[in-house]
């Protein structure tokens, strides 16, 4: 990470945003659910995960050390900066003054960078319950950290469905990214469902059997949605319309690769920006403010 000319807190915080704005759209628009004073947070926390993606997978022809080294210093240099209260960091002055204001547990940030080195060795999980190993760093930490910004009325209550909406939401992701995930080399898919199935991803190819294992795993994912919804009432009201804007549009990706017949190879299932928008104002008008 180059960090170029100094910026102000707020510059860095519009730098996060628009990280978000352009990669992250579904918990851009939900964020709008929430208070404005409590946006720029959300924000930074996705802009940290997004930065330390792109080292894993958008560094173009570099070495596996070299992701691996530079993911490390990336790591260090977050650590350092929390401990002494402040980072000059383009990027990570924003997550640094967020990870203070809230209190963060930082091992929630040591579990993501740990599950995000294991991206450049792992190319693909025995069963569900290894799955779940890296998921835990990649996807339920995610609702670890938006907890406290969310104001939950009992966190030890909220931290169960927080966790399963992260789990539903990689898992959605991972059944849409199926054929990119494959081009990098990697399968997310459990190999014993594959087995179970009779499934190959690597021919690409919507089959009876592909289809069966979908439904498989379209049906993990509702389950997951539908145990992290217990969780909205206890969260305040901005918070619970944050989280139900966000659970209903990542829930209708799930339906968009149904509607594709599950076919992720050829097409990449996604929510239209005009359905978000009318989510967000349909779901969460209050907090537009």
């Amino acid at each position: 990470m180059s960090a170029g000319a100094a910026v102000t807190l707020d510059e860095s915080y519009a730098r996060c945003r628009e990280l978000n704005r352009r990669h992250g759209t579904t918990y851009y628009w939900s964020a709008y659910a929430l208070p404005r004073a409590s946006r720029p947070h959300v924000w930074a926390l996705y802009a940290f995960c997004r930065y330390a993606d792109d080292i894993v997978d958008d560094m173009g022809d570099v070495t596996i050390a070299a992701r691996e080294e530079a993911l490390c210093d990336f790591g260090d240099r977050f650590f350092v900066d929390v401990a002494r209260g402040r980072s000059s960091d383009p990027i990570l002055m924003a997550v640094v003054d967020t990870v203070l204001r809230y209190g963060h547990d930082l091992d929630c940030f040591r579990r993501f960078l740990r599950s995000m080195a294991m991206d450049l060795t792992v190319a693909a999980y025995a069963t569900w319950d290894d799955l779940l190993v890296y998921m835990d760093g990649s996807a339920a930490v995610i609702g670890e950290m938006m907890l406290p910004i969310l104001g939950p009325t009992d966190p030890a209550a909220a931290l169960g469905p927080a966790r399963d909406l992260g789990f539903a939401f990689q898992l959605t992701n991972f059944l849409r990214d199926v054929g990119e995930d494959l081009d990098r080399g990697r399968v997310y898919l459990p190999q014993k469902d594959l087995a179970r199935f009779g499934a190959d991803p690597a021919r690409r190819v919507v089959d009876d059997s592909w289809v069966e294992l979908m439904r498989f795993e379209c049906s993990r994912a509702r389950a997951l949605y539908v145990s992290a919804a217990d969780g909205i009432p206890r969260l305040p009201p901005a918070s619970a319309r944050c989280v139900r804007t966000a659970l209903v549009l990542y829930a209708g990706i799930i339906t968009a690769i149904e509607d594709a017949g599950y076919d992720v190879f050829r097409h990449r299932a996604r929510v239209p920006t005009w359905r978000k928008v009318a989510t967000v104002a349909r779901t969460s008008l209050p907090g537009l403010r």
